[in-house]
């Protein structure tokens, strides 16, 4: 089985853009089930660049079970089209190393255009974390925060 431990913050400015490796990758993704909040399980469709997953992502907010499965595009196209509630998640995924760890910035255009999110994935949920000057406040005990949540949302939380 495989887990996800992450932690997510607010971006504060444009400082992690002189670190970011290369222009990122836009992704689209929708969701299938769940999204009912931390305490339920969801499935997404996620196209990233040409290449697409399908994604079971267990109950929680920072650490939780995640089964990821690469599927044809063509099938994550059609889901994505027809299976999944819209609005469509759209965001372009920068990767950033700082202090050992890989960031993925998300810059989110579409109906959470504005919206700039971290995550830094752990090895632990103890695992201590040297934030980079460019992040701002912690969010990733705030459900409002997650994806299948902000897919529901008609503007970025305030």
């Amino acid at each position: 089985m495989g887990t996800e431990i992450e932690r997510k913050f607010l971006v504060a400015g444009d400082g992690w853009r002189r670190e970011a490796a290369g222009p990122g990758v836009p992704l689209r993704q929708g969701y299938l089930a769940g999204g009912g909040g931390p305490e339920a399980p969801v499935v997404r469709v996620r196209l990233a660049g040409p290449r697409a997953f399908l994604t079971i992502k267990g109950p929680g907010l920072t650490t939780r079970a995640e089964f990821e499965y690469p599927i044809p595009v063509a099938d994550a196209e059609a889901m994505l089209a027809t299976l999944c509630a819209p609005p469509v998640l759209e965001k372009v995924r920068h990767r950033v190393e700082h202090a050992g760890l890989v960031w993925e910035v998300d810059v989110f255009g579409g109906h959470l255009a504005g919206l700039v999110l971290a995550e830094v994935e752990l090895d632990s949920a103890d695992q201590a974390v040297a934030l980079p000057d460019w992040v701002g406040r912690e969010v990733s005990g705030d459900p409002r925060y997650v994806n299948s949540n902000l897919a529901r949302a008609t503007a970025p939380p305030a």
